[in-house]
């Protein structure tokens, strides 16, 4: 990681910084915007972070990305030795977080 992605990173310290890496071993940087309780678990709503000035949200330089960025949610899990993990949630863990998502908007308890 470059002093710029560090400095970065060290601005948000606030806001929980999630790392995720794929299978190539490219990271890519994620803050945790709010979690949803479903049943006895925990999902994470991530937002990208672009810590490249010169990359758009998508991490594709020669994007021309305009469009709205994505967030992911992702089932918090715990490994064993009791750190938490992020993992992609079953289709039916998906729409249930959805559904939970929609009535916190719907109640007035979700503030943007």
């Amino acid at each position: 990681m470059s002093d710029f992605e560090k400095d970065n990173l060290d601005e948000m310290d606030e806001d929980l910084v999630v790392v995720m890496t794929d299978e190539e071993g490219n990271e890519y940087y994620y803050r945790e915007e709010l979690i949803i309780p479903v049943g006895e678990k925990r999902f994470a709503i991530l937002s990208p972070i672009n810590v490249d000035e010169d990359e758009c949200e998508c991490h594709n330089s020669a994007c021309d990305c305009s469009e709205e960025t994505d967030v992911f949610i992702a089932r918090i899990d715990n490994d064993e030795n009791g750190e938490e993990i992020y993992v992609d949630p079953t289709d039916e863990e998906f729409e249930q977080v959805l559904k939970a998502y929609d009535e916190m908007v719907a109640d007035d308890e979700f503030e943007a």
